[in-house]
C-alpha cells in the first residue's frame, strides 16, 4: 500500500485526483504501478486500478490476471470493480472508502450483483488515514 500511496501523491503533484494503485503477483513482484491520469490523458477511463490492469495483463501476457492482489488508495468506482471482477484479481485492498462514487460497499456493491462472474477477497481500510489526508488535501485545496 505504501507504493501506491507515493503513486497517489505523485499523481496529485501531476494535478491528477490522487489515487494510486499497484498490481502484484502471487511471488510478490510488482507487475503494475500507478496513479490516476485522466487529465494528462484526457481520458474519463484512466482511472489508476484500470491503468494498472491494463499494464499488468500486458507483462502477463493475459487478460487475467489470476491470484494476483490489487492495492489502491481508494475503493474502487463501479467501472473499475466491473474490471477488476473481469481480471480476475485474488485479493483487492484500498485504503479510504468512497460513499459518493464507491462501487464496492458503497453505491451499487458490483461485487454482490447476482451478474458478477468473480468476486475477490476484499481487504478495506488498508492506509486509509494516509488515504484519506492526500484526498482531503488535494481537494481543500482547488476550493
Amino acid at each position: 500500500m505504501e507504493r501506491a500511496l507515493g503513486a497517489a501523491g505523485a499523481a496529485a503533484e501531476r494535478g491528477e485526483v490522487p489515487v494510486g494503485c499497484v498490481i502484484v503477483s502471487p511471488d510478490g513482484v510488482v507487475l503494475a504501478e500507478t496513479g490516476n491520469r485522466c487529465e494528462a490523458d484526457r481520458d474519463p477511463t484512466a482511472h489508476a486500478e484500470l491503468l494498472a490492469i491494463r499494464a499488468a495483463a500486458r507483462k502477463l501476457g493475459s487478460p487475467r490476471l489470476v491470484d494476483c492482489d490489487l492495492y489502491v488508495t481508494l475503493e474502487p468506482c463501479p467501472m473499475c470493480a466491473q474490471a477488476i471482477s473481469f481480471a480476475r484479481l485474488r485479493r483487492v485492498y484500498w485504503g479510504a472508502s468512497d460513499p459518493k462514487g464507491g462501487g464496492v460497499e458503497h453505491g451499487p456493491r458490483i461485487f454482490d450483483q447476482p451478474t458478477c462472474h468473480h468476486r475477490p477477497e476484499l481487504y478495506p481500510g488498508l492506509g486509509e488515514v494516509e488515504a484519506a489526508a492526500l484526498l482531503r488535501d488535494f481537494f481543500k485545496a482547488r476550493r
